[in-house]
């Protein structure tokens, strides 16, 4: 009988470490998830230099999409010269 008991107890003691080991698990993520909320809800506000640096990315990107036209269109020329 009382080796019944050490089971029943033995049982309940590892219940309730997994119980607790849950609460853990539980709570950490939880406040992760709050932390996350959190920091992600404070952007800065660009400076006058990330302004300029998008500015110059745009350029960039459309002298490169003007070149790649002018390129085409040379290409296009020179078949035409073949033919």
């Amino acid at each position: 009988m009382s080796d019944m008991l050490k089971l029943t107890a033995g049982q309940t003691n590892y219940q309730e470490n997994r119980m607790m080991k849950f609460d853990k698990m539980a709570l950490t993520a939880l406040a992760m998830g709050a932390l996350f909320v959190t920091l992600s809800g404070c952007q800065q506000q660009e400076g006058p230099a990330e302004q300029a640096g998008k500015k110059l990315d745009q350029t960039t990107e459309k002298v490169g999409e003007q070149v790649e036209k002018a390129g085409e269109s040379i290409q296009d020329a020179a078949k035409g010269d073949k033919e």
